[in-house]
């Protein structure tokens, strides 16, 4: 959570140096803007999820295996339970959603459902249930505004030039290219950031709450491998949820690419795991 706060701040920097930079005296106008961006994402982001995945949500009588290891998962938070849904379709995931823990949603693809056991698929509603106790998608609503924020400010001044002039003080001309050209960057690294620290502290999260650390690094093995075999297609429909799934959805990239990834690297999460399993033991 420290370096969630951190991450978080260095973003609230670069949103008030672009304003600083680029708008003079219409801050309130983006503030007002900064606002709408984050309670739509705040208050829709659970039905853009199901739209993307082609999610429904199912009864007990329909998923009685899923609906069970909720249950007892729920009651051992001493949570409310969260509706439940499958997604139609064959790359193994899962991804939970909702703007607070009586409003959420966990949701299981049919492929995660068909490859994992018992005791793997508890471990990954574990951490999909982390992320509703957690309010990650509160944080990460914030960390989309603020990063969105930065976007709109620099698209805005390409069409309209409002930078300061050669007598104003200020960064002029140079600095004003520099948050044109660095500011998006910067705030997308530092949005992926977050997303990656949130994926760490959900999986010890979820692992605590199990007290299974190896079930879901074993779970995390099978879905390193499934969504390889069968990586979704970048679309943006898609790339708009993938960082709500346990794993990332697309074909993994390497060396610096990874910066721009939603999700930490498979190997270290698994590894972090193992090492808290090795606590665990007496």
């Amino acid at each position: 959570m420290v370096m969630t706060m951190f991450f978080i701040g260095l973003l609230y920097v670069v949103v008030v140096s672009a304003l600083v930079v680029l708008l003079k005296g219409a801050w309130v106008v983006v503030l007002l803007i900064a606002g709408a961006m984050f309670v739509a994402q705040f208050w829709f982001s659970d039905r853009i999820a199901a739209f993307s995945m082609g999610a429904h949500e199912v009864t007990p009588e329909q998923a009685p295996e899923l609906h069970g290891a909720v249950d007892r998962l729920c009651a051992l938070a001493d949570m409310p339970k969260p509706r439940v849904a499958i997604a139609e379709s064959d790359v193994p995931n899962a991804f939970a959603t909702g703007r607070n823990p009586r409003n959420a949603a966990v949701c299981c693809t049919d492929g995660i459902l068909q490859i994992l056991d018992e005791r793997e698929l508890r471990g990954v509603i574990g951490h999909e249930l982390s992320h509703v106790y957690n309010r990650d998608i509160l944080i990460s609503s914030v960390a989309g505004a603020l990063a969105s924020v930065v976007m709109f400010l620099v698209n805005f001044a390409w069409l309209i030039p409002v930078g300061r002039s050669d007598d104003d003080e200020g960064p002029g001309l140079l600095g004003t290219l520099l948050i044109m050209l660095l500011g998006p960057i910067a705030a997308s690294l530092i949005q992926l950031a977050v997303s990656r620290s949130r994926e760490y502290q959900a999986d010890a999260s979820g692992a605590q709450l199990t007290g299974d650390p190896l079930a879901l690094a074993s779970a995390l093995r099978k879905l390193e491998r499934g969504t390889q075999q069968l990586p979704l297609p970048p679309e943006p429909r898609l790339e708009t949820a993938s960082h709500m799934m346990i794993a990332n959805p697309f074909r993994p990239g390497e060396g610096l690419s990874r910066l721009f990834s939603t999700h930490p690297p498979m190997p270290e999460r698994i590894a972090r795991l193992e090492r808290m399993a090795g606590h665990h033991r007496p």
